[in-house]
This record gives structure tokens, C-alpha cells and sequence, in this order.
């Protein structure tokens, strides 16, 4: 990751107690602008579909962020530019109205040197506070969230990228030094897991040692059946055979919602495999696809058509964190740079690459676990409003930073999204044994 410095009145050190929240806060700041640099101007601008936002609005939106909920939290703060308010609130309908989201590509104004220097004024002035004491227990929970927040505003500034320029008959790169790791073929172990109580979730934030999403609390009792669980993600390989015996072709292994989609989209393969059947698009241009790495970019339509037609399932949010518990987020993450799902390296059962290259769709629906309790206030509106027509993905991405995953995590996005790093794991059912 190329990393670039951020020089500001506020990079004096703050009190020892607040130092490693304003090392985190420069850190994931300067990793945003790092990701941004190799685009231009005109780059910054593109809005390829109304899912997607412009790399410029990402920097914009999250530096609003700390300036609403952290210096905002002060009465008499007097913001940097009020105006602004309109352009990158993204949906908080508490703190007032926003643009649209689909026509934030339409923002030429304010420019991106402004939207830099708009980040370099807000830092300075977060950082300055910090160092001074003058941000309370409460605001600096919401300090530690914002960043978190960008984090992951840092992953859809890559994924909404690949996507504009996917759209250019140029197929232009946005980094042409990326390396890609040939991997070899691995085979698939099953392991199977016996019926058992999971204690499932995250302890309550910020009255836990680490911070977790609202979403991910409070802690609770599932059940769980006896099922066997792959060792690794399903393949490019594995995934072309789907497609050669006519998967897209086949409505018995469809949702029905899902078949209209093929139908309506005209869906014959992964969003960006190339027509010619070798290649794909990834953030480094056209590249020949690896058949032994993880597929990536499908919908959860075609991960449970492909899960259907393999003769498995998608495994539940539940048995997947049964499975990552007590294994460290270290795999082929945002830190590696290598920004592209890589080949599976581990032998045996495993399981393995659940942290990092492609997140993992699950059957379970975004809903809220029992008892749970939104944050307070405005930031309430974060996680719990979208519990409605989304399905749960886990794991992470070689888009997602490692500081930001953990094995409580949950990513939701609706059903026919294909335009993040997303891909599968086959589940199976095992019969009971009284």
C-alpha cells in the first residue's frame, strides 16, 4: 500500500490515553488518499451506475462525516463550508436533506483540489481538538466509528472504480504494477460440524474491549444443525463448468426472482469475465482469469444457483462464523496490494481464505439479531434501517483493510449486487443423529 503522509497543524501528539485513536484516525485518513492518487481528476467525477458514487464523493462524504458527528458535536462549531452539507450527507435524514444519490456523478463542483483541501482542514482541526482534550468519551466512540466508516467507504472507492472504467471500451487500468500469484489446483475438503448450541455476535460497543457494528450485537444463543462446510471458496474453474452446462441457461436453479434477473440483464456469466472466455477485468486492466482462484462478482442469485446445481447449499451467517472463530483476519486483504482475489494456498481441511478475497454470500437474510439496539441518535440510522432485502456476506475482501475485519463482521448488500469482490462457500446438510 503506498502510503502518502498528511501534513497538518493537528499532527502534534496528542495526550498518551487518546494516541493510538489518532494514530488509527491518520493512518486510515492517509490510506485514503493513497487509493485515490492514481486517479485524475476526470476519474474522480465517474458515476457508472447509481449503486456506485464517485472516488471524489467517498473523500468528501467521510470527511463530512467527522466533521458532523466529531467537531459538529460542539454547538458552536462553525463549519468549514455549511453549503456542503447537502452535497455529502449520504442518507441521514436526521441531521437534514441530501442529493440524490444517483446523480452525485453530476457534483463537478466543488472541485477534487477543493475536496482535498476540505480534508486537510478538517484533519487539522480533529487532530488540533484531539490533541488538546477537547473531545469527550462519547464523541470520541463516534471518532473511533468514522473511521471505521471510511474503511469501508475505502473498499467501495475501489469496487466503484473498477466498475467506470470496466464501462470504457478502453478497458483502462487503474494500476498497471499490480502482481498476480499463479496458484495450483486444491482439492475440496468437507468438514463437518455436529449439531451444537453457538454462542453467535459481539459483546455491545463501546462496552467491549474492541469495536463492532451495531448489527453484530448483542450476543445470543442459535442452534446449530449438523452440516459440513467447504474448505475453500468455490473456483473460477469450478464456476466455468456452471456455466458451460448451461447454468444461466437452466430456470430450475434459480430464485425466481434471480431467473428474472438473468432474463431481464441477460446474465451469461460473472459481471466481468470477458465474452472471449479466458479473460477478465480486474483494477490492473484485462488480465487472463486464474481458473484456481476465487470466482468473483456474482450475485447471490448466481451463488445459490451455482450452490443448487453443485448439489449443496450457501451456509448460513452462523455456521460460517462457527467456522472463522479463533482464526486471524490474515489473508489476502486490502494490506496485501495485491487488490485481486488470489488462488487458494492451504492443503487439507482447512478451512481456509475465510478472511480476504472474496466476501462470502450466506443464505441468511439481513435482519436484526434478537434484542437488538441501534445506536443513539443520528447514527442510529447506520446499520439498522437497511434490514430489509438484503442477505448477509462474511468474511471480507482483498478490498476490505485487515484493521476492519473480524469474524462478527456482517457485509449486506441486496440480492443481485455483483459489483463488489463477492463469491462463495458451499455448505452441505449432514443428517441428525439423536
Amino acid at each position: 500500500m503506498r502510503v502518502i503522509s498528511s501534513q497538518t497543524a493537528g499532527n502534534r501528539e496528542p495526550p498518551p490515553a487518546k494516541q493510538a485513536l489518532a494514530t488509527r484516525y491518520r493512518d486510515v485518513r492517509a490510506c485514503s488518499l493513497a487509493l485515490a492518487a492514481p486517479l485524475s481528476a476526470e476519474d474522480a467525477m465517474l458515476q457508472s451506475m447509481p449503486d456506485a458514487s464517485p472516488a471524489k464523493w467517498h473523500l468528501a462524504h467521510t470527511t463530512w462525516f467527522f466533521e458532523k458527528f466529531v467537531l459538529g458535536a460542539d454547538e458552536g462549531y462553525d463549519p468549514v463550508e455549511s453549503r456542503w452539507d447537502l452535497l455529502f450527507n449520504s442518507y441521514y435524514n436526521s441531521v437534514g436533506p441530501f442529493h440524490v444519490r444517483a446523480q452525485r456523478g453530476l457534483l463537478s463542483r466543488p472541485t477534487l483540489a477543493e475536496v482535498l483541501d476540505y480534508r486537510r482542514e478538517v484533519d487539522a482541526r480533529l487532530l488540533e481538538k484531539l490533541q488538546a482534550g477537547g473531545i469527550d468519551d462519547t464523541t470520541l466512540r463516534v471518532l473511533e466509528l468514522g473511521t471505521h466508516h471510511e474503511q469501508q467507504h475505502q473498499e467501495l472507492l475501489l469496487t466503484d472504480i473498477k466498475h467506470a472504467f470496466w464501462c470504457n471500451p478502453l478497458g483502462p487500468a487503474y494500476r498497471k504494477d499490480l502482481a498476480a500469484r499463479p496458484g495450483e489446483p486444491r482439492l475440496v475438503h468437507w468438514n463437518g460440524v455436529e449439531e451444537q448450541e453457538l454462542g453467535m455476535g459481539a459483546a455491545p460497543w463501546p462496552d467491549a474491549d474492541r469495536f463492532a457494528y451495531d448489527n453484530e450485537s448483542p450476543r445470543h444463543r442459535v442452534l446449530l444443525s449438523a452440516h459440513a462446510l467447504a474448505s475453500r471458496p468455490v473456483s473460477n474453474a469450478e464456476f466455468l463448468e456452471f456455466v458451460a452446462e448451461g447454468g444461466y441457461e437452466d430456470p430450475s436453479l434459480w430464485l425466481s426472482d434471480g431467473w428474472d434477473r438473468v432474463q431481464a440483464e441477460k446474465w451469461q456469466r460473472p459481471q466481468y469475465w470477458h465474452e472471449d472466455g479466458a479473460r477478465e477485468f480486474t483494477v490492473a486492466g484485462w488480465r487472463e482469469r486464474d481458473p484456481n482462484a476465487p470466482v468473483c462478482h456474482i450475485s447471490l442469485y448466481e451463488a445459490d444457483a451455482f450452490a443448487r446445481w453443485a448439489g449443496a447449499r450457501l451456509p448460513t451467517e452462523a455456521e460460517w462464523e462457527h467456522a472463522a472463530r479463533g482464526q486471524k483476519p490474515d489473508g489476502n486483504l486490502l494490506d496485501a496490494d495485491a487488490l485481486h482475489p488470489q488462488p487458494c494456498t492451504g492443503d487439507g481441511p482447512g478451512p481456509h481464505q475465510l478472511f480476504g478475497d472474496v466476501w462470502e454470500w450466506t443464505s441468511s437474510a439481513y435482519s436484526p439479531y434478537p434484542g437488538f439496539k441501534p445506536l443513539p441518535g443520528s447514527l442510529g440510522e447506520y446499520n439498522g434501517k437497511f434490514m430489509s432485502g438484503q442477505n448477509i456476506l462474511r468474511g471480507g475482501s482483498c478490498a476490505t483493510p485487515a484493521s476492519h475485519i473480524r469474524a462478527t463482521y456482517r457485509n449486506f448488500f441486496p440480492p443481485h449486487a455483483r459489483w463488489q469482490f463477492s463469491g462463495l462457500r458451499l455448505a452441505k446438510d449432514l443428517p441428525w443423529t439423536p
